[in-house]
């Protein structure tokens, strides 16, 4: 197996459109040789922590509605070409994401952490839920087969939070700027949105190099 790093943010859109292309890729190769791990990195590091209006951060971060509306026209674009449905009207605030991470770190722990990272996207995405509250990501680990209740009591604590904001911290100093990132066999970065053909490529590649290494 060749470890597959993704940095990511579960309110990053190209985050879930690179990853759903990634799999794309993978579902062509079911003999795949990558093994696949989430790391933390937050956008808004520095977002309250109970998040705030949407339509307030992106026109603060835009100037203005119209910008807002350009930045993000090449995102729905790319994911309907991906095929996701993303609501963005339906996102009513942008949440702060340290426990939507928090969940994704104690979801790997049962294995669970590829499919709670694409179920932390489409509840933001696809349904416009808020996975910065505590409620909603013990609903989300319960559709997971977790212990919501368990989840919601880890939630109150600070169990984990300055783990992960060092892990944070470490890829933004090995020169990590923007997500997502993934990292193939802990050498080769592969940075932003790439389409199922290069992922094909890549896993050929591989596979082939390890063949004629064996």
């Amino acid at each position: 197996m060749i470890k597959l790093d993704i940095i990511s943010d579960p309110i990053c859109p190209w985050c879930y459109i690179g990853k759903t292309l990634l799999d794309q890729a993978l579902a062509q190769r079911p003999d795949h040789p990558f093994q696949i791990e989430w790391h933390p990195f937050q956008l808004n590091p520095d977002m309250p922590p109970d998040g705030m209006d949407r339509r307030a951060y992106l026109e603060g971060k835009f100037g203005g509605k119209e910008g807002a509306i350009r930045a993000y026209a090449p995102v729905v674009e790319r994911a309907e070409q991906a095929g996701l449905k993303i609501d963005f009207a339906a996102i009513k605030r942008t949440p702060n994401t340290i426990n939507a991470h928090r969940l994704l770190h104690w979801a790997g722990i049962e294995e669970r952490q590829d499919a709670m990272a694409m179920a932390l996207f489409a509840a933001y995405f696809d349904e416009g839920r808020d996975i910065g509250d505590s409620e909603i990501l013990a609903d989300i680990a319960d559709s997971l087969e977790m212990d919501g209740a368990v989840i919601q009591r880890l939630l109150e604590t600070t169990a984990d939070i300055a783990d992960l904001r060092a892990r944070d911290a470490k890829f933004r100093e090995m020169g990590v700027t923007g997500v997502p990132t993934f990292i193939v066999g802990g050498q080769q970065a592969v940075p932003g949105c790439q389409p199922a053909e290069l992922w094909l490529q890549v896993i050929d590649e591989l596979t082939n190099a390890t063949a004629e290494s064996g």
